[in-house]
């Protein structure tokens, strides 16, 4: 069964449908809100596992002797430098396991996904929709992961603005892929199988461990294909160094990758087949 929302994908926006794409996009988010508002524990609590073995792991306990060879590329220890990459790996993990498997649960399990699509609003208000609320649920993870690097460090630009946005962007970017995987799959098995040969490999490989420019020429393209090292040595430059030294070209990055999922991810929306 094909299912096509009222507004057709292509047709060119006007201000007033900008507005109303706004603000479906709010009532798409409210219904997910209403089953998110009474689990805020728990998933502020389920991206914190993983965090927290890498930082007893690599910060406490290999970190030590990390200290003792070399002298970190930015923050006074390695465990102060691997905060900010466990903030990013946080907020990926759940804003994209969390948008799918939600999407999953509707399209496969409880078969409430077709309601969605019948909706009378544009495809970009669905996804819109269904990408802040993996916003959200990146965001509580990576609260909890910020308040134990306030802890450890006494950083208070872990709160300033632009590493605020480079987080805001990074959770749009991975639960826009969220929401484009869970549009897609067939079952929680295949899930598990992208988790296993996307995510994983991005969380040790997206500078979230080591400097990026510390690689070979080869190996640094490589990491530079992935967006969470944008996000890993954005968050980091905003907490450790001056202004002078950001990498600027971290939110451009971000941003064109979330706008070309929120293009993919509203035409998947409106050519969804379930």
């Amino acid at each position: 069964m094909t299912v096509q929302p009222s507004i057709p994908f292509g047709k060119r926006l006007k201000p007033s449908s900008v507005r109303g794409i706004f603000s479906d996009s709010l009532t798409i988010f409210w219904g997910d809100w209403l089953d998110l508002r009474v689990r805020l524990l728990q998933i502020a609590a389920s991206g914190l596992i993983s965090p927290l073995i890498y930082i007893l792991a690599f910060g406490l306990g290999l970190g030590s002797a990390i200290d003792q060879a070399i002298e970190p590329p930015a923050g006074a220890n390695y465990l102060q430098f691997i905060l900010p990459g466990m903030v990013a790996l946080s907020s990926m993990t759940i804003s994209f396991g969390g948008t799918t498997f939600s999407i999953c649960g509707e399209r496969l399990y409880s078969k409430t996904f077709e309601e969605i699509l019948l909706l009378p609003v544009h495809p970009l208000a669905l996804f819109f929709g269904k990408m802040m609320a993996g916003v959200v649920r990146g965001l509580m993870t990576s609260a909890s992961v910020i308040l134990i690097a306030l802890i450890f460090t006494g950083q208070w630009t872990f709160l300033s603005p632009l590493f605020l946005l480079i987080l805001v962007l990074n959770c749009s970017v991975f639960a826009g892929l969220g929401v484009i995987v869970g549009l897609n799959v067939k079952s929680l098995e295949s899930v598990g199988l992208l988790n296993n040969f996307l995510i994983v490999p991005m969380s040790f490989l997206g500078a979230t461990f080591f400097d990026p420019q510390t690689l070979p020429a080869i190996l640094k393209v490589l990491v530079y294909c992935l967006p969470l090292t944008y996000t890993s040595t954005g968050l980091r430059a905003a907490v450790y160094s001056p202004l002078s030294e950001f990498p600027w070209y971290s939110i451009p990055v971000l941003l064109v990758v979330a706008i070309a999922f929120a293009i993919i991810g509203a035409y998947q929306f409106a050519s969804q087949q379930d």
